[in-house]
This record gives structure tokens, sequence and C-alpha cells, in this order.
């Protein structure tokens, strides 16, 4: 009951938070404008990141006293951190080095002070414990990947947050089982807060997360994954939801934002472009070729992500060697027939519409047409009685 309290208090106070925070935005024409890689027809405010770090601010002042502040001081101080890194962004535009560097900063807050990190691969690929400078190096790459790679789909409507919903609601109900209660309450309270955001961002969108959102919420999801590797490793073999494949069950968490980077990456490399270089290759523009509307792609691609957990789930108790390349090798097929698949449909759509040349028949007879019933009309005599 406690958390579902704390939840339902993160919803109202967003749902409460957004609609002022959307007129203020439009006062202020802060936001996106139609045009260049922008697939919104109208002008959309941003930054609703605030609203829904707002609504997890006040409910943790409200909920979280009970808990020992050492315990999750230092990631709510990332978080706050990373909060103002979106945020500078969304305002006045960072450099990718400065960007880079204001994220490294709330990482290391996480990783050095709270020392949440991944310490040893309990021999996956054949290696045990990391020596300290390994751990703190892989753990740091780790998590700007993982923010960086959830900010890179935040590019439709509902998209990006339902994502999170479905990975914060099985990270908090992990937590919960464990005893892990004030990893828990930031699960929870950030999945209220993004519920209510949801509803305005759910197409047609009256507002957008922009970075202030994004990569608040990719850092949040990126820590609390650390912090579950870590606890699942140290529990008792017999414990009731631990997991033999921790990697495993951690890239399911995540796929669908890390598919999603390493195959647009990969695609740009491959044209000679540079990885951060941005364009219309990802998976959702994709799908958007095809015809499907925002909440269409943003209902499949949840749906997967959460079926990718479940088989994560269901293949528990093997070991990363067997669950990691089954997973890898299912998402890679399901994206190569997705470009199948897309390929075809935009012959088809090109081979049912008009070609050039006759279209400029169309029109040439059309401008004829206007041109005769014009001279019909001018020769006509007019009628003075």
């Amino acid at each position: 009951m406690f958390f579902i309290l704390a939840t339902i208090t993160a919803f109202s106070v967003g749902f409460l938070v957004t609609p002022i925070l959307i007129q203020v935005l439009r006062k202020a024409k802060i936001g996106d404008v139609p045009g260049g890689r922008k697939i919104h027809k109208s002008f959309v405010p941003s930054m609703g990141g605030i609203g829904f770090f707002i609504a997890a601010a006040m409910t943790l002042l409200i909920w979280a006293w009970q808990f020992p502040l050492p315990d999750i001081k230092y990631i709510l101080g990332g978080i706050l951190f990373m909060f103002f890194v979106g945020l500078r962004d969304d305002i006045v535009e960072l450099k990718a080095s400065r960007k880079l560097l204001g994220q490294l900063m709330a990482v290391l807050l996480v990783v050095v002070l709270a020392d949440i990190r991944i310490k040893t691969f309990h021999g996956f690929l054949g290696i045990e414990e990391l020596p300290i400078a390994a751990s703190y190096i892989f753990t740091t790459v780790v998590l700007l990947a993982l923010t960086n790679g959830f900010n890179l789909i935040d590019g439709l409507d509902g998209l990006a947050g339902t994502i999170a919903i479905i990975t914060l609601a099985c990270l908090g109900g992990w937590f919960l089982v464990q005893g892990i209660e004030s990893y828990a309450l930031i699960s929870f309270v950030f999945m209220g807060g993004i519920l209510s955001f949801l509803a305005f961002n759910w197409h047609p969108a009256k507002i957008f997360m922009g970075d202030t959102g994004s990569l608040t919420i990719g850092f949040t999801l990126a820590t609390l994954i650390v912090a579950f590797m870590e606890i699942n490793e140290g529990l008792p073999s017999n414990t009731f939801l631990k997991f033999d494949s921790t990697f495993s069950i951690s890239v399911a968490l995540m796929i669908f934002p890390l598919y999603d980077m390493a195959r647009v990456f990969t695609r740009r490399l491959l044209q000679g472009k540079g990885p951060m270089t941005p364009d219309k290759s990802h998976v959702h523009h994709f799908m958007m070729r095809m015809g499907l509307q925002h909440n269409q792609v943003a209902l499949i691609l949840g749906s997967l992500q959460f079926l990718m957990i479940v088989l994560a789930f269901t293949l528990r108790d093997y070991s990363d060697h067997i669950v990691l390349p089954i997973l890898s090798v299912l998402v890679i097929f399901l994206g190569w027939r997705l470009d199948q698949v897309t390929v075809v449909y935009l012959k088809k759509k090109v081979e049912l519409e008009p070609k050039v040349l006759e279209l400029r028949e169309m029109k040439a007879k059309k401008i004829k047409k206007v041109k005769i019933k014009t001279e019909s009309l001018s020769e006509s005599p007019v009628n003075l009685n």
C-alpha cells in the first residue's frame, strides 16, 4: 500500500503540474518547430521532463523520509545533476563535449561516491572479479551508453515513456520482492510521474519530454539496472527471483534503446557518416514509413520490449552464455525483417504512385482545361438586363 500511494502521489502531482507547464512553455515559445528530422506537424512545447521531475521530487520529499539518506542521496544527487544537464541543453544547446562532461559528473556521483558499479562478471566470458580501475571505467561506459541510448529513442509520441514505464515497473517489483525498498520507491515514483506525462505525450502529443526528460529517465534507469546487477549477484543461490543470467536480463530491460543505438551507429558508419550525425534511420522512423501511426509504433515496440523481458525472465536459470546469444539473435533477426518489410512496402508504394512524367501531363491537362474554361467565359455575352 505504501508504494501504491507513492505512485499515485507522483501521478497526481504530475497530472496537475504538466498542463500548467504546457501553457508556460507555449507562452515562452519553448518547443519544437516542424521541419528537418521532426515528424510532427505543428509547434509542440518541449522540456516536459520538468513536469515528471517535479512530481518525482515532491513525492520523494513526502514518502522517502523513512529511508536512511546515505542509502540513496548520491543516486538522487546524480539524477538531479543529469536533470540540469538536460535542462541546460534544452534551453541553450550544449556542445557534444560539454554535454558528455556534464553527464560524466553525474555518473561519477553514482559510481565513485555511491559505489554502484559492476565489480565482477561472475565467469561470463571467462572473467571473474574486475580490477577496481576496470570496474570504474566499464561501469562509467555502461551508464553513459544506457543514458544516451534511451535519449536517442525519444523521437516519437509516447515511445520513450512507454519503454520507461515497462522497465521501471519490472525493476520496482523486483527491488520490492528483494526488500530493497529505497530503490523500489525511486522506481515507482518515477513510474508514476512518467505515467502522468504520458497522458499528455500520447499521440497527438501536447508536450515533448526533451533532453530534460530523456536524459533524466535514461540515467535513472541505467543506475537502477547497474544496482540490480550487483544486488542480484550477491543473493544466495536459492533466493526467489535470483537470475543466473544477470547480464541478459539487464540487457533485456533496455534492449530496444541498446539495439536502436547500435543499429543507427552501425548504419551511419557504413555510410561514411559520424555516429552522432542526426538522421531518420531509427527503428521508429522505418515503422512510420510503413504507414503506422505514432501510437501503433509505441505499442508495438513497447510490447516487443516486454516480451524480451519475459523471455529473459523465463530463461533466468540458464547462464548468460546461453541467454544472451538467444536474445541477440532474436533481436537482430527482427531488425533484419523490419528492414526487409519496409523496403518491400516502399517499393510497392512507389509503384502505385504516379510517375513524374505522368504528374506533369496531368498538371498540363488541368491547366489547359482551366484556360479553355476561362476563355469561354470571357467570350460569352454579358446580359445587362
